[in-house]
């Protein structure tokens, strides 16, 4: 059975700083892409940032310049560096988590969410 389970979420002032942190409990072996992707409120979700197992990283344009995706493989965890942090971040992060094995099979889990608002 695999878990994901994403922490870091809160509230804070614009212009402020948070670290998501998205911790994956599995034992399958395979390659291992990790994201992040939020939800605002009426809205799709939609990717923020992605990091492939062999460290190559791409992000949304909208938060460019001010997310930094990380990963350790040791601990099968993914983080989200968020600075300068703007009302229109606010959202559920959700981690997202692709499995590909040596035979082919791909595995796809989702986190729960967390809430991060972008509030004065």
């Amino acid at each position: 059975q695999v878990q994901v389970v994403e922490s870091g979420g809160g509230l804070v002032q614009p212009g402020g700083s948070l670290r998501l942190s998205c911790a994956v409990s599995s034992s399958i072996f395979g390659f291992y892409t990790m994201a992040w992707y939020r939800q605002a409120a009426g809205k799709q979700r939609e990717l923020v940032a992605i990091i492939l197992s062999g460290g190559s990283t791409n992000y949304a344009d909208s938060v460019k310049g001010r997310c930094t995706i990380s990963r350790d493989n040791d601990k099968k965890s993914a983080y989200l560096q968020m600075n300068s942090l703007k009302p229109e971040d606010t959202a559920v992060y959700y981690c997202n988590v692709v499995i590909e094995t040596i035979g082919s099979k791909r595995y796809e889990y989702w986190g729960q969410g967390t809430q991060v608002t972008v509030s004065s």
